[in-house]
């Protein structure tokens, strides 16, 4: 079983950033597809940005592109979010998934404010 958690939420001020951190068990971590996904305060969930296994492709929704990278290090078992240029609208719970052959795997997600 692929345990995901999310890590460097945190409060910020507008046009700031932050660095998230989704680390995930696996021998076989690399072959993962890997994404983050938001959920606003009483909102429904939102798709934010992926990454390939290979980390060769790269996908972003357009309310961050430009703004947002996301990466992976298969050496750490780790896929990073570094949000830059942060906004109010950005608050939400961020959640990491990994994508295996076998299924999907859901961290418990990392809290994002951003004040203004």
């Amino acid at each position: 079983q692929v345990q995901v958690v999310e890590s460097g939420g945190g409060l910020v001020q507008a046009g700031g950033s932050l660095r998230l951190s989704c680390a995930a068990s696996g021998r076989t971590f690399r072959r993962y597809a890997m994404g983050w996904f938001r959920q606003p305060p009483g909102k429904g969930q939102e798709f934010v940005a992926g990454i390939s296994w290979s980390g060769l492709s790269t996908y972003y929704a357009d309310s961050v592109k430009g703004r947002f990278t996301i990466s992976r290090d298969n050496t750490k078992n780790t896929v990073y979010l570094q949000m830059n240029s942060l906004k109010p609208e950005d608050t939400a719970v961020y959640y990491c998934n990994a994508a295996t052959v076998l299924g999907s795997y859901w961290g418990k997600g990392t809290l994002v404010t951003v004040s203004s």
